[in-house]
């Protein structure tokens, strides 16, 4: 029954994160977002690759837990499940964030986090 609450739990809980991200969107979506404003927001989504504050670090950080709870749980300790999860954790972090990054200093070169 523990786990029938829990994922109860976190299906309530990617609701809730479901409309925050949806709230974000529409803010993008707004008529009047500049450039300035634009790399602002994206920046709160990814902050610094080493501070882990951001919603890339934040679901990198998630996957990682749940690749270090697989390999406990795999038979074999093959990493067929794990090493897939420690994968998209680094990709979340290393290749979208990286990105991410790239782009907030196009849109604003100055760096200015106000």
């Amino acid at each position: 029954m523990t786990s029938r609450t829990r994922l109860d739990r976190v299906r309530a809980s990617l609701g809730i994160a479901q409309l925050a991200l949806q709230q974000i969107e529409d803010d993008l979506n707004a008529d009047d977002v500049d450039a300035r404003e634009l790399a602002a927001i994206l920046r709160e989504l990814q902050e610094d690759i080493d501070v882990p504050g951001g919603l890339f670090p934040a679901l990198a950080q998630l996957v990682s837990t749940a690749a270090r709870w697989a390999e406990q749980l795999e038979p074999d300790r093959d990493g067929d499940a794990s090493c897939p999860l420690h994968e998209a954790a680094a990709l979340l972090t290393d290749n979208a964030g990286q990105r991410l990054n790239w782009a907030v200093r196009s849109l604003d070169p100055q760096g200015d986090d106000a």
